[in-house]
């Protein structure tokens, strides 16, 4: 059992505890409180001498970070085209692409997340296609792939906007406008339905039905098991993508969100979360001229579950707690912020009940501070990930 004491925890979905502590063992969170009351379990493994003390210096101890968006790993940073593997450019519709396939575990950016505070990310494919590929949850810790693993297809990458029109106008094949992105979006869905349905009927009469791997990696998300993961900036790009998927009846995230401040109250009554970034970048393009560190903030106070993204290599990983500080510096509370970075995250990638925050049962991912995670000043200690140090 490993106890860190002599800390400020900030649990996420609790009050901070001044002079707290925290125990775990196998990878699990034991106990959280004062470090006089931790409880039986706790009390038996220190009289026995199989508890393992940290002193943390007065700093603060949080749950790991998590960025539900970025292709850590896909895109890797200063290597040119060999490096990027996120984008099948080749055909506008690539549901069968997963992204754990292009993941490089040995990318210095892994490392770098560490030294941020992030211990677990949602790589997910480019948006240069309309569809792009499945989505996964990695930690930032691992050898192989499936070490680092922590779920896969998690969601189902699409993507509207300035992107595939950009993309694939210059080869001269659809889409080359917005309607053509919708278009492909709905025919590849009512093909996965009719599919479902194909396969169905010759279960019943035990025929045999040609496997599509295209289509059977969007079933998924016709059977309401995963999200689209929609790529849209614009207001007009997210209302589009929420139309297509209350016509199917399936699930939806919206991806950047960067002008949702403008449909707040719609993007609320509909029940869509948003991963509002990349933020501390350049307006790049068109879409992104109106972005704001206030968006985030606006969208939660109108009740819209969002996370906080870096988009990372747009900006580096490592630097999504410097993010966190300017969304909260342009107004959105200290504590929804740290939700914004932990626990809503875990919640749109469904992962809640294991990640995201410091409570007793859930996974021992947890970060070290020197102060707080918001102050510039403020380095990581340790880190700690499935109960093991990392950093």
């Amino acid at each position: 059992m490993i106890i860190v004491k002599n800390v400020t925890v900030y649990p996420v979905t609790s009050e901070p505890i001044v002079d707290g502590a925290v125990a775990w063992e196998d990878g699990k969170i034991i106990a959280v409180g004062k470090p006089d009351n931790l409880g039986p379990e706790v009390e038996a493994a220190l009289s026995a001498g199989r508890a393992t003390i940290v002193d943390g210096e007065g700093g603060v101890l949080m749950p790991g970070i998590i960025d539900a968006h970025s292709h850590l790993g896909v895109h890797e940073q200063g290597i040119g085209w060999e490096g990027a593997d996120y984008n099948e450019s080749t055909s506008p519709v690539t549901p069968d692409m997963r992204v754990i396939d292009g993941i490089n575990p040995h990318e210095m950016g892994v490392q770098d997340a560490l030294h941020g505070g992030v211990t677990a990310v949602c790589v997910v494919p480019g948006s240069a296609n309309v569809i792009g590929g499945s989505a996964a949850v990695v930690h930032t810790r691992g050898n192989i792939v499936e070490e680092m693993l922590i779920a896969d297809r998690v969601g189902m990458k699409v993507a509207l906007g300035e992107n595939p029109k950009r993309v694939y106008r210059a080869k001269d094949k659809a889409p080359s406008t917005r309607m053509a992105t919708a278009a492909l979006l709905r025919e590849w869905l009512t093909k996965a339905r009719d599919y479902e349905t194909k396969k169905a009927r010759a279960a019943e009469k035990g025929d045999f039905c040609e496997t599509d791997l295209k289509l059977e990696a969007l079933l998924p998300v016709i059977r309401g098991e995963i999200p689209l993961r929609a790529h849209a900036h614009r207001a007009d790009d997210i209302v589009t993508a929420i139309r297509i998927a209350e016509e199917y009846g399936v699930r939806i995230v919206i991806e950047h969100c960067t002008e949702g401040h403008k449909i707040a109250d719609f993007l609320a009554e509909k029940g869509v979360p948003a991963i509002v970034g990349p933020t501390m970048s350049s307006r790049s393009k068109v879409e992104v001229k109106d972005k704001s560190f206030a968006t985030p903030g606006i969208l939660d106070r109108a009740g819209v579950i969002v996370a906080l993204t870096t988009d990372h290599p747009v900006v580096p990983i490592e630097q999504l707690p410097i993010v966190g500080a300017l969304v909260m510096k342009a107004g959105m509370p200290e504590d929804r912020t740290l939700a914004a970075l932990t626990i809503n995250p875990a919640r749109i990638l469904g992962l809640d009940s294991r990640l995201g925050s410091i409570e007793a049962g859930k996974d021992a991912d947890l970060v070290l501070w020197s102060g707080h995670p918001f102050d510039v000043r403020s380095r990581v200690c340790k880190v700690w990930i499935s109960g093991e140090q990392a950093l």
